[in-house]
């Protein structure tokens, strides 16, 4: 899986965890559409509501467009509150992860879970950056390379190839993050150790791997072998890399599979 930058740099890993996060929530069934499109429209309501709430307080609105617009208001909110707790938990879960690869100067590997626990899953993605650093102490700059833009179509690419979702489970699910990183890592807000980690053998996961194009080596495709059993195993170079668990978890949405409307119908 090719990618046209020197090197794994810290915002091309954010942007390939981040899209693919969203695109598994949607292609499993958890929420009713990508989610850039779901934060476009939830960014929308949002302005539209405080746009509604200024001209409210204008002393020359006529009765009737007074009552128009608090009807619209109220319409605005609904769609609000039923989409807000996915985009805080997103955002939070975006600022874990901006942070780990702010403070962690070697970043290889993160698993993506989705399910009830992260130790009995229902899916399980494991994604390896090979040569990936960020500089640890620096800003990890979030704006979208075109590094970062030819990672994640080839990984969405990748995910549509394997028949991703194809099998999925009624019901809401939890998205956790899980990535391993130095054992001195010290961010409890975000992140808590788990060193002994482990989840079902029965569940194998789909694993990516990304390496950089300067390392002359070609670009691993997509395997479903292998178990967890040496997920918790040192690094190559001996040091003492262990599990964290992100805090903050995204949960899936109850929704209608097929809307007529497209996204807005979500947010009635």
């Amino acid at each position: 899986m090719e990618i046209t930058a020197g090197s794994l740099e810290g915002s091309v890993i954010f942007h390939a965890i981040s899209e693919i996060s969203g695109f598994l929530l949607f292609m499993h069934q958890q929420i009713p559409a990508l989610l850039q499109d779901i934060t476009a429209e939830f960014d929308s309501r949002c302005e539209n509501y405080k746009d509604l709430e200024l001209a409210l307080r204008e002393d020359q609105v006529k009765p009737a467009l007074r009552r128009k617009h608090a009807g619209e208001m109220r319409e605005a909110k609904r769609g609000i509150q039923r989409f807000q707790k996915l985009m805080a938990g997103v955002a939070h879960f975006q600022t874990a992860l901006k942070t780990i690869l702010t403070e962690t100067p070697r970043f290889e590997k993160a698993l993506l879970i989705l399910g009830g626990n992260p130790m009995r899953p229902q899916h399980v993605y494991e994604l390896s950056f090979f040569s990936g650093r960020s500089a640890g102490g620096e800003e990890v700059d979030l704006g979208k390379s075109r590094a970062a833009e030819v990672l994640c179509k080839k990984a969405i690419r990748g995910l549509v190839t394997k028949n991703v979702g194809s099998v999925s489970y009624p019901g809401p699910l939890k998205l956790f993050l899980l990535v391993k990183a130095p054992s001195c890592l010290n961010q409890p807000l975000h992140f808590l150790p788990k060193r002994d980690f482990k989840y079902s053998n029965k569940i194998v996961p789909m694993r990516l791997s990304f390496k950089c194009k300067t390392e002359n080596q070609s670009i691993d495709q997509f395997s479903q072998t292998g178990s967890s059993n040496g997920f918790v195993e040192s690094d190559s170079d001996g040091g003492d890399f262990i599990w964290f668990q992100c805090r903050h978890v995204i949960k899936g949405l109850a929704f209608n599979t097929e809307p007529e409307g497209g996204i807005a119908q979500h947010f009635s």
